[in-house]
Parts: C-alpha cells; structure tokens; sequence
C-alpha cells in the first residue's frame, strides 16, 4: 500500500490549483490526484458546463442585492469577489512566467462586462448600484448609461428591435472569458509530470476510512474493475456533485445535518458567424423571482475550442444525479441520510417558489425560453438557437436557524476538526475565486508549512496580493501598488486594456 502526502478526488479547477500550489510551496510532497471520467476536468469546471466568466463583481447584480435603509445598495460582496479573483489571475500568471503552463489565451481571454436592465424599477436599481461602485478604486473605470445609442455601441444586440422604453446598462473594458476546465487540465498535467506526483483518470474514490494519521482510500479502477488501497495524511475532495456522497462515506461529523440539493442547467447556443460577430461582451440582468444565482440570466460571447460562440441561459432544470457524466438518478435518494432527512423534507416546503421554479424550468418550450431570450435579444430568431445541457451543480442544504432547510446557493468549504480532510460544495462564484478558497484550505490544514517564513515569501512572490484584505488594499497609499501588480498580470495573461487610469 502506498503511503502519501496528499489525494485529491477529482480534477476540477479546486483540486488543480490546490494540487499545484502545494507542490509549489514544497516540492518533495508526494500527491496523487483521481478522476473518474476518462478525461480531465469534464464535469463542473468543463468549459460547456459553467458560464465562464470571470466572476469579478462587475457585473453580476446577484452579488449586490440589497439596498439600506438609505436606499442605497450594498456593494461590498462584489468588492471582495474582485480582489479574490485578482488573486486567481495573479497565481495563474506566475504559473504561465514560470513554464508551469502556456498558451493562456487557450484558457482567458478579456471580454467586457455588462450589467443590463429594463423597466424603471431595475433602472433605478443598477443606477444605484453603479453610484456605489464607481466610488471604489477597484470601479473607476466602470461606464453607465441609460441611453439606448450608447447601449447599442457596447453591445448591439441588447437593442436592436427593442421597443421603447426605460433601460440602464453598465460597462466595464477590463471583464474575463475564463475556460476554467482548460487551465485545469493544465495545472494537471503539470502536476503529473513533477517527482513523487500523478494523476489516475477512469477511478472512482468507494470509500475512505480514517487511520492513525490520515485516510485510507479505496480506489477502484473502472477500465478492469481492480482495487487498490491508499494511505494520505490529507484528502481534498473537489469531486463536484460526487463531494457529499464521499463526505458521507468518510463520516466526517461536520457534514452531519447537509444534504445535496441537484440542479441541472441549460443554455441555448449561436454559432451563426452574422450574430456572434455583433456581439463581444459578457451580459448579466436580474434574477427572476425564485431562480437560484446560478440561473440568473446572461448573454455571453465565449471562446470555446478555439471558436466563438454565443450563449444564453442557463436555463435550470429538475434532476437527482449529482454528476453530469459520472452521476446516477440515484444519487439523490443515496444521499439521504437519517441525520439529514428532516433538513431535506423542509426544503420542499420552505423553498415552495424554487420547487415551482424548477418544474417550470424543466417544463419550459423552446418557444418560451425564447421569450426570455428576446428580453436581452429582440431580433433572436429560434432556428439560429439550439438547446444544449449545462452541467448539474448540487447546492448545499444545511441545517440552520433552528430547524429550517436553507438551501446555499454560494462556496461552501467543510474541513473536518483534525483537518485532514476539507471538501467544496457549492457553486458560484467558485471557480473564479479558486485561488483564495485554496490558500484558505491550505493554510488551515497545513499550519505548520506556513508557519515558515521562506513559505510566506514564495506566496507572496506567486501572489502579491497574499494576506492583504481588500480593505487594506483598498487604501489610496496601496491601490497604486494593486494596480502594477494587477496590469503585471494582465500582461503576463495577455489581457488587453487595463483596467484602472
């Protein structure tokens, strides 16, 4: 049997960047890393199966929901997602400087965001929004009209056979395209070629049991059906849909009481080269009454496989398998559990409106999604569009505020209390902000190696930006020092305009 350092379950954008930033900081750990579909990072991080974007905080209004008592809206969420995901582009851009990985504009590329409403009411919110966001440093450079011409220059389609009436857009040069499954596949494949590393795809995690100072995993392989066992004093678990069944497994007390909560995903797809051409940006709206973020409406340009394209959605969808290609219908009923059963029974009736949502959702026709495509796009014609599927991500439910089951719609890191085992559940904004969720993990479960100070200088050497709060690089002494280290980045990523004056 094997004795490790480090398994990770699944080759998605949280175990590769963990994977390598662990190697990074110390290259003699030994870490083995396994997939259970026959290519690398084709499920949650797949590039078909999320939006893409570059979750910045600029324009998704689902980041910004409320307002005070003043009336103003509350814009610190969106703050904070910016400068993490500043975080994630610099520790990619020391990975490209270094020949960890190349080619990055396989995996990012700049795409303007835009923020996009109708009707007086969503007017007057995101004029609100954009007061409050232009008076940080990290929004200078974000743009606001209300005027349809000047809407139509930034994103054409948003206007063209629109009827009249009251509309407000923001635009900001400096947004991402990311193909969070191409640079994990890299990140992998780096890892597989470094000493006392590798990474097995077609196995699947049976089961995981604890020992005296660590885990012991059983693995089988799917290709000739053998099994093996492995020993690691850590587990990470980013195996998507496949996280709380392997929690479960484990035993691990800190899942006690969650319960997975399936939703499927949809987009409809463009590849005319006359409508794509027109349109070059990232657009998010509001989201409809109950649906979940993950479904809050967006029209995207994307770079997929070398080709552009344009999407709309996602569109949810009822479903009980956890995995898009490695799920079962059983996996929901699986994971019922006695402790979590009450948790997942009030979910159906304190989350009525999500329940209704997703039925709706699931039995939608194309004519009517879209409808809802022609609120972004009133010249969209149906025979242009196909209805493609989206992934499934599993939101977190938990037990909270006495009894209720609230379903979290955000990241949601569970470490076990000896810290031997951390696993992710959740969705949005993840992937963007993979870098902070684990240097998060890395620094609770690996106390000891950041206690040394030639640890902490590499960090900062790979990320400038380790350690600091973005209150304190929000500062104006400090946001000159932000903006060299984020134009640096931007260089080294080969992303056009920058972003600040």
């Amino acid at each position: 049997m094997d004795d490790l350092d480090v398994i990770l379950i699944g080759s998605g954008v949280m175990s590769a960047n963990l994977g390598a930033l662990l190697k990074k900081l110390d290259p003699k750990m030994s870490i083995e890393l396994y997939e259970v579909t026959e290519e690398l990072s084709h499920e949650s991080s797949n590039g078909w199966n999320n939006a893409g974007t570059g979750h910045a905080g600029i324009c998704e209004v689902a980041y910004t929901p409320d307002r005070g008592t003043d009336g103003k809206v509350k814009v610190g969420k969106a703050i904070e997602i910016f400068e993490e995901f500043e975080q994630t582009k610099q520790f990619w851009a020391y990975a490209v400087r270094t020949g960890m990985i190349d080619k990055p504009s396989e995996f990012i590329n700049q795409v303007p965001h835009i923020s996009f409403v109708y009707g007086q009411e969503q007017v007057d919110f995101l004029r609100s929004r954009y007061q409050e966001m232009r008076k940080h440093p990290f929004f200078q450079k974000m743009e606001y009209s209300e005027d349809p011409g000047q809407i139509q220059k930034w994103a054409p389609l948003l206007i063209e056979g629109r009827e009249e009436g009251p509309v407000a857009a923001t635009f900001m040069e400096a947004g991402t395209d990311v193909n969070f499954g191409e640079v994990s596949r890299k990140l992998v494949n780096w890892l597989g070629t470094q000493e006392k590393c590798s990474f097995h795809l077609q196995t699947r995690v049976t089961d995981l049991n604890r020992t005296g100072d660590g885990w012991e995993v059983t693995i089988r392989n799917l290709a000739d059906g053998r099994t093996s066992l492995k020993r690691a004093k850590f587990v990470f678990i980013g195996a998507g849909g496949g996280t709380l069944p392997l929690l479960q497994k484990a035993g691990v007390k800190e899942i006690r009481g969650y319960g997975g909560f399936p939703i499927g995903g949809q987009w409809l797809i463009c590849e005319e080269p006359e409508i794509v051409n027109k349109h070059n940006a990232k657009v998010y709206g509001l989201s409809p009454g109950a649906a979940p973020t993950m479904a809050v409406p967006h029209l995207d340009s994307r770079m997929l496989g070398g080709k552009k394209a344009l999407l709309f959605g996602p569109y949810a969808a009822w479903t009980t398998k956890f995995l898009h290609r490695g799920g079962s219908f059983f996996d929901l009923p699986g994971s019922i559990k006695f402790h979590n059963l009450l948790t997942l029974l009030k979910v159906g009736i304190s989350n009525l409106p999500l329940v209704g949502y997703l039925i709706q959702q699931g039995l939608q026709s194309m004519n009517t999604r879209l409808k809802e495509l022609q609120n972004f796009y009133p010249d969209a014609q149906g025979k242009d569009w196909k209805l493609i599927d989206a992934g499934i991500r599993v939101q977190a439910i938990k037990k909270e505020d006495g009894d209720a089951g609230i379903v979290h719609f955000g990241t949601e890191v569970v470490t076990s209390e000896d810290r031997s085992v951390s696993a992710l559940l959740g969705a949005s904004p993840g992937a963007s902000v993979c870098v902070n969720i684990v240097l998060e993990v890395a620094r609770k479960c690996f106390g000891e190696m950041f206690a040394k100070d030639e640890v902490n200088q590499k960090l900062m050497s790979m990320i400038p930006t380790y350690g600091k709060s973005f209150q304190e690089l929000s500062k104006p002494d400090a946001i000159k020092e932000f903006q060299m280290w984020s134009e640096d980045a931007e260089s080294t990523l080969g992303l056009g305009k920058k972003p600040y004056n």
